[in-house]
């Protein structure tokens, strides 16, 4: 009987000689739930026409719920070209074949059996997106709350844009918001169609005007673009840090005057190698979080946090001015302070941390032209092992100094 259970698993749904008028309301014997289904007013063509060998095999599988075949390949045996072989961005259940995560394989109540109808399906995953559009006072209104995310990204994958986008922009926002004199008339004559929107507008919504992002540059609140750009022209008077010197004189100088410089701040682009020079979702016109910003030159330094199974609250939260001052510093690394137990006393009492000694007249003996403290035992973005340890045992990390104790 065993073989004959796993030769019908191995098999694919035969041509059963039913009886007349027998397909599909013989599984529903069984399945009385599905009356119900069958009465809402989306359902999945092979349910409608009764054809439930077309995914399940009615005797036996390998696979959960009787499917013919894996989950993932179900889908695509009808639904082909779902994800693009060329896409530049793929919805993450699109590409792990995890059709069931926003579509009812039966029937729904919603179009295209969504298991929740528009926004609320995106809500499931991307709740903090829809949250902040729901309470953005000026929001993108693009068709009705059902279509609002789909005027703009594609469900399942882009052959176009990133981040599921139908088109790139600024042509996907041209699309909808045409460059006549109105519109021209509300960007002071320059030519922002040959730039991109989503430098200035947030895409989902804000509570500031015209959907800017929720922290302007004054001269842009203020609509005085002929502060930094030369007049009916996006380009700028002068470029790099000199471009913001005119407004902020006092705070570049105090900067360039210290010992060490954040090498971005001296490059060629100058304050737009981390803020934005129009509006930003973040504190301080940022171009992203600290994390994005910082990483965006740092990724190794990111990465070795992710890594590490000790957590440094502040690169964790994204934090880098806990400890590093962004534009410059007296200190090296422009840590905000000289003394490294200072610096990492103000979140930790080193005190009670180890009975070690430790201190400035203490010399590490790795290194005569070091002092012993908290970085000689301790990597503060983290290590692949604990304690943001540098060795994977006490013993290895304590022998480096104390020889007489090695084996």
């Amino acid at each position: 009987m065993i073989w004959l259970v796993l030769l019908l698993a191995a098999a694919p749904a035969p041509n059963l000689k039913l009886l007349p008028g027998a397909q599909g309301k013989l599984c529903l014997g069984c399945h009385k739930d599905f009356d119900a289904k069958l009465k809402k007013p989306f359902v999945h063509t092979p349910v409608k026409g009764m054809d439930c060998t077309g995914c399940h095999n009615p005797h036996a599988s390998e696979h959960g719920k009787l499917l013919s075949v894996e989950a993932a390949q179900i889908c695509t045996s009808c639904h082909k070209g779902i994800v693009p072989a060329q896409a530049k961005s793929t919805h993450q259940p699109a590409a792990e074949g995890n059709c069931t995560a926003c579509h009812d394989p039966h029937a729904s109540a919603t179009k295209f059996e969504l298991v929740k109808s528009g926004i609320e399906a995106c809500a499931t995953c991307h709740a903090t997106v829809t949250d902040a559009w729901k309470r953005a006072r000026h929001k993108h209104q693009v068709g009705s709350a059902a279509s609002a995310c789909t005027a703009c990204h594609d469900p399942h994958a882009s052959a176009n844009g990133e981040k599921l986008l139908k088109g790139a922009d600024p042509g996907l926002c041209l699309s909808c918001h045409k460059p006549d004199k109105k519109f021209a008339a509300r960007h002071l004559g320059y030519p922002v169609q040959k730039a991109r929107c989503a430098s200035c507008h947030d895409p989902h919504g804000s509570d500031q005007p015209g959907m800017l992002y929720d922290t302007v540059h004054k001269p842009v609140a203020n609509r005085q673009c002929a502060e930094c750009h030369v007049p009916g022209s996006l380009a700028t008077k002068v470029t790099g840090t000199a471009l913001c010197t005119n407004c902020h004189k006092q705070q570049i100088s105090q900067m360039l005057d210290k010992a060490h410089v954040h090498q971005a701040v001296a490059g060629e682009k100058g304050c737009l190698n981390c803020h934005t020079p129009h509006a930003s979702r973040q504190r301080g016109l940022l171009g992203g979080t600290m994390t994005q910003v910082c990483g965006s030159c740092h990724a190794d330094t990111i990465a070795r946090q992710e890594r590490s199974p000790t957590k440094h609250k502040p690169v964790v939260e994204g934090d880098c001015t806990a400890c590093h001052s962004p534009h410059s510093s007296e200190v090296a690394l422009l840590m905000k302070k000289p003394d490294t137990l200072q610096l990492c006393g103000t979140c930790h009492d080193w005190q009670k941390h180890s009975t070690h000694p430790i201190g400035a007249k203490l010399v590490d003996p790795r290194n005569k032209n070091l002092s012993l403290n908290c970085l000689s035992c301790h990597r503060a973005h983290g290590t692949e092992y604990k304690h943001m340890n540098p060795y994977p045992t006490t013993t290895e990390l304590c022998t480096k100094c104390h020889k007489q104790f090695k084996r």
